[in-house]
């Protein structure tokens, strides 16, 4: 078998990440919690829960996912595949089994969950996310021919091309910069569809009306400064 860890960053998400926690599937040997500067109980939630917890005290969700890299990195045995997997249960982490059969199977490199309408909960897409992630993949896919239709969170990558990417981005433009490096350095990817469901509490991003601006802007900052390369 494989040697998978899950990322999970995790921001005030105490009514949820236990739940997370216990549906990840038993094949991952390793679900690392960044606490990225939680004011509630999250930390303590999800190390009782059994996840390794981390800290990073600055805020945004690539700071998180950077920190969980830090931390893999520095261990003596290195994962095969990498799991990124949002703390809020609005994904199922079962579906993780389904997320890495392409990579197994087929040794495709990325594998993003695409939250498509048909298995989507009713409004746990806000307008603006699915405008903001139309906008996006149109742009891929006018600029580098992409084949994307989302920007979903829950996405699967082998551990040596995520290295490969060298990762920076901090904040909302975490996922959209590893889609337009994996186009970059002509990785293979697919979406596989996956379940959504409504997440518990409120969005950080599209839950408020700076957050969702500050994400559009980071996404398609990130799309033009790739196109004119």
């Amino acid at each position: 078998m494989p040697l998978i860890k899950v990322i999970i960053p995790a921001y005030n998400e105490e009514h949820s990440i236990a739940k997370v926690i216990a549906e990840v599937p038993s094949i991952v040997s390793e679900i690392i919690v960044v606490n990225n500067n939680s004011t509630d109980n999250t930390q303590k939630v999800a190390k009782a829960a059994g996840a390794t917890v981390l800290t990073e005290t600055n805020k945004g969700y690539g700071y998180a996912c950077l920190k969980g890299l830090q931390y893999i990195a520095l261990q003596p045995i290195k994962p095969d595949i990498v799991v990124f997997l949002d703390g809020d249960y609005s994904d199922y982490p079962s579906e993780l089994t389904k997320l890495i059969t392409p990579i197994l199977e087929n040794g495709v490199d990325l594998v993003i969950g695409a939250r498509v309408p048909e298995l989507r909960e009713k409004d746990a897409v806000t307008p603006q996310q699915i405008f903001g992630n139309w906008l996006a993949c149109a742009l891929m896919k006018l600029f580098f021919k992409a084949k994307y239709t989302d920007l979903g969170p829950f996405r699967a990558i082998k551990y040596n091309k995520l290295l490969a990417l060298n990762m920076t981005d901090k904040t909302y433009g975490w996922t959209v910069e590893m889609q337009l490096k994996a186009l970059k350095q002509k990785l293979s990817y697919t979406e596989i569809p996956v379940h959504y469901k409504k997440r518990i509490g409120v969005s950080k991003v599209s839950g408020t009306i700076k957050g969702a601006i500050f994400a559009g802007v980071k996404i398609l900052t990130w799309i033009f400064k790739y196109s004119l390369k």
